[in-house]
């Protein structure tokens, strides 16, 4: 997936989904997830520019398809993993865990949109 052209009407990104690190030096820091495409990475042109050498300069991405939120790996060196498995493109359920280099974050989806029916 590609971002959004600026010709295409953006979707209305539901609010509330983040994405929390866990451990390490930004342990704490609520990424909230409120556009259609979001880059993390350690380049300055991510729009979440963590300063983590594990990270590729553009790693992976967070966003909204529409339906669903999800998180993308973009070519990443040491991979996006989801709950453990390396991942290319997953949609994220409320409480996943995403690994990109060093850091782990864990999900929060908002219960009405995570699409789990327990």
């Amino acid at each position: 997936m590609t971002s959004p052209s600026p010709a295409e009407p953006r979707p209305r990104i539901p609010a509330g989904a983040r994405a929390v690190v866990q451990q390490g030096f930004y342990e704490g820091l609520e990424l909230p997830i409120d556009a259609a495409w979001l880059v993390i990475g350690r380049g300055a042109s991510a729009d979440w520019c963590l300063s983590e050498l594990t990270l590729s300069r553009s790693h992976a991405a967070f966003g909204w398809d529409g339906e669903r939120f999800f998180v993308e790996d973009l070519g990443s060196t040491n991979g996006t993993f989801v709950n453990g498995e390396r991942s290319a493109r997953v949609r994220l359920r409320d409480g996943d865990e995403v690994q990109i280099g060093r850091l782990r974050l864990r999900v929060a989806i908002p219960r009405a949109l995570d699409g789990d029916p327990g």
